[in-house]
């Protein structure tokens, strides 16, 4: 239950950028809950990958690369999903610094209400 609950909530974050940041588009709810989908699965399973090919580099700038990795996943995205779409890498890069912030006020937001 918490996993589809997580999946809503960044489904909703998706939504909501898509809704404020021109360059990205997205095809309704269920286009956000599929674009929640596979984001999940690709940092899953492809963005450890990314990190352990690119640990020099990420290393070097302090991490500031896995925000390179991040929009990278995000134009993988919009390759597999019709319904997603972005029409640049800086897009990309400004939706996932975006996203990730969004994404931790909800879920702050939810587990506070849990503690009550």
């Amino acid at each position: 239950m918490n996993l589809i609950l997580r999946l809503l909530i960044n489904a909703f974050a998706v939504f909501v950028l898509a809704h404020f940041l021109g360059g990205v588009t997205v095809d309704g709810y269920v286009g956000a809950i599929s674009v929640a989908v596979v984001l999940s699965i690709l940092n899953l399973l492809v963005k450890p990958v990314l990190i352990i090919f690119t640990l020099p580099v990420t290393l070097l700038t302090l991490g500031l690369f896995l925000l390179v990795i991040n929009a990278l996943i995000i134009l993988l995205a919009d390759k597999l999903i019709d319904g997603f779409a972005v029409s640049s890498f800086w897009t990309a890069l400004l939706f996932s610094i975006l996203l990730s912030i969004l994404q931790s006020i909800l879920h702050s937001l939810l587990k506070e209400e849990k503690k009550a």
